[in-house]
Parts: C-alpha cells; structure tokens; sequence
C-alpha cells in the first residue's frame, strides 16, 4: 500500500515546561494516500500533533501514538485533535519524539471513513486496520526524516483500534520499528449496545494470528479487567491466537481501572507507567522516570 513520504511545514508551536529544558508541541499536515475496504484509493491531508523535549539531545527515537475509533460519524468528527497530552508529554521527557496522527476521517483531518469495515454480522476487519496502518507508516517515515530523529529506534503504540492498528503495523515488520504497544486493541466494540461483545470475535481472533504469522518485533498488550468494550477474556485468546501463530509478545492485565477500564492508557498514566518503563528498558531504550 503506498504512502506519503512528504511533511509539511509546521502549523504551529505552542511551548510547554517540562522538568528542565523546553518542551514543544507542533501541529503539522502530512499527504497519505490509503485504500478502503471496497479498493478506492483515497489521497489526503491529516493533522500529527509531535512533542518534543530540547533538553535532550538528538538524535532521538520516536514513538507514534494512535488513537481509538468512535462508533458513531459525528463523534469521529468531533475528536478534533489526538493528543493524550499528558502521555505523550512523558514520552518527549524521556527523550522520545511524539508523533500523534489523527486519521483520516476523524476531527480536524476530515475525509471519508477508511476505517468503514461493514455491518457487526459481516465484518471485513483487515482493510480498515491496513488503512490505520499506511497512515501510522507514512507518519514514521515522515517524523525520522528529521535530522533530530534516529532512524532505526523507533517504537509504535496504540489505544484501542489504534492498539490493534499497532500490532498490525508490526506484522509489516517496517525497517528501525522495534517494538509495538497495544492497548485494549480490539475492533467492532460498542459499550453501550454490546458491552463486552463485540462484533465477530472469532474474525478478531484470525485476524491476530494472521499477524502474529509475520509479526517478529517485541509486543506488549495491556488490558483492564473491566473493559467495557471487549471484557475480560476475549483479549487473552486474541493474545494466544497472535503468540501461537508465532508472534512475540507479553500479555498484561491489570486491575478494574475506573467505570470502563478501555481508557486505562488515557485516564490512567501513572498506574501503566512502570510495566511501560520496564519494556521499553529491555529494548535497550533509557526510561529516567
């Protein structure tokens, strides 16, 4: 699948203080080209957020971080910018470049709905992972054509249906990404209708094991007990289906978080932070808090 190579000039840069140095946040567009679940080559512009730290030298890794999907248009609509502020902000104190596309078809990026992978009964999961995955790539190549970016230590991570775009991306194996993190990846949830069931289990679980049949780069799964989306059982067989297939991975549960334990990464940073920490140092990655 093609993608976009080119960035554009920075929108804007609004300063925020870390603990030493100067800690920035950009907002830049970047052309991708994607291809839906029905074969239509859609070009676009989508909006990355980056932050970075200029305490630390260069050059540095970097990480990307995707977010979740909503079920209904208009709240996809309404996202406006991915951010997870006060994640990414820790990410650029430990020396990585944050890179946060909003996808196309969500908030301030617009466009048609790529992701559109049909009714809960007949859902055609991969081409709406694929189409995440070429957007979340073309962020990567553009993000390390920086000169203060390194080029071969770059990690992947993802909230929800970002977390399964993630693992995704590492079943491509792409040159200098050395590790993914899902969290609470999972597609067709919906919590209000369905809590706990998504739509077609059984597909989600082929879909893993036909990643985990490329996928060779280190994963960590991180899921709340009390997910709302996909409940507390139905990640592990995702994990094992991924694992047994030949993927290479860690499975971590975690404790109910909160009313719905889906927003575990967003709403509850200092409680993943260790078990992050520790992954990223076995990668050979120097976490100072």
């Amino acid at each position: 699948m093609a993608v976009a190579l080119a960035i554009a000039v920075p929108a804007a840069f609004m300063p925020w203080r870390p603990a030493h140095g100067k800690g920035v946040e950009e907002q830049i567009e970047l052309p991708v080209s994607v291809q839906d679940a029905y074969g239509k080559r859609i070009e676009h512009r989508i909006a990355v957020t980056l932050f970075s730290d200029d305490a630390v030298a260069g050059p540095k890794p970097v990480i990307v971080i995707n977010h979740g999907r909503a079920g209904e248009a208009t709240e996809r609509a309404a996202m406006g910018r991915a951010r997870y502020a006060e994640a990414s902000r820790w990410f650029a104190r430990q020396g990585f470049i944050v890179a946060l596309p909003t996808r196309l078809g969500y908030g301030v990026s617009g466009g048609e709905d790529v992701e559109d992978t049909g009714a809960c009964n007949r859902k055609n999961y991969p081409p709406g992972y694929a189409a995440a995955a070429a957007q979340v790539i073309a962020t990567l190549d553009a993000v390390r054509a920086r000169p203060d970016a390194a080029k071969d230590r770059s990690v992947v991570l993802g909230q929800s249906y970002g977390g399964a775009t993630v693992i995704a991306v590492a079943a491509r194996m792409p040159p200098g990404v050395v590790a993914a993190i899902n969290f609470a990846g999972g597609g067709g949830g919906d919590p209000k209708a369905r809590p706990r069931q998504p739509c077609s289990p059984p597909q989600l679980e082929r879909l893993f094991a036909g990643y985990g049949a490329t996928a060779r780069m280190p994963t960590l799964w991180i899921y709340a007990e009390n997910d709302l989306y996909w409940g507390p059982s139905l990640p592990r067989s995702w994990f094992d289906a991924y694992r047994a297939a030949g993927g290479v991975g860690e499975f971590v549960q975690v404790p109910p978080h909160g009313e719905d334990g889906h927003q575990f990464f967003g709403r509850f940073v200092d409680a993943w932070k260790p078990t992050g920490a520790g992954f990223l140092r076995k990668q050979g990655f120097e976490i100072r808090e």
